[in-house]
């Protein structure tokens, strides 16, 4: 049986009151700058996955999880942006630094498809998953760094 397509209202119903204004105002900067989007129903709450270019690649994902909401910034070009991440807070600091390491980069074990991150903060250098190096929990602290990333992620993919 196929699955039912689920609509931005049908997400949106179940995003916290909290994150509610972000929300919206991320999903209508994303539509305005030719992102795409789809949202599913996952095993803990819908996915809303964003995707920009051609062809269309992640750009993020918004997730459910116990804890709260996650935004999956996929920082592929964060080559562009290295200033950006010294600003980020001690909280999204922590949430990288706990992220798991890049197999692929750092013990060759992963599939030769999958890229890891590899950058610095401060002094400190990372070669992390490309699927948990970005995942934040979605606060009012966290909030503008996230839209900021996300700006700083789409300027640096969008054709010169």
């Amino acid at each position: 049986m196929a699955k039912e397509k689920i609509t931005f209202e049908q997400f949106f119903e179940t995003v916290d009151a909290n994150n509610k204004p972000f929300v919206h105002e991320l999903h209508d900067y994303l539509l305005k700058n030719g992102c795409k989007v789809t949202f599913e129903e996952k095993k803990n709450g819908f996915l809303a996955s964003y995707k920009y270019g051609k062809p269309p690649k992640a750009l993020l994902n918004l997730v459910f999880r116990k804890h709260g909401m996650l935004t999956r910034i996929y920082g592929e070009r964060i080559s562009g942006y290295p200033s950006f991440l010294n600003t980020l807070p001690a909280e999204m600091v922590e949430s990288i630094n706990s992220a798991g390491i890049c197999n692929r980069l750092v013990n060759n074990t992963c599939s030769p498809k999958c890229t890891g991150y590899d950058f610095k903060i401060g002094d400190e250098h990372y070669q992390k998953c490309r699927y948990s190096c970005f995942e934040f929990l979605m606060t009012t602290g966290n909030n503008p760094y996230i839209k900021s990333f996300i700006e700083h992620e789409l300027k640096e993919r969008m054709p010169a």
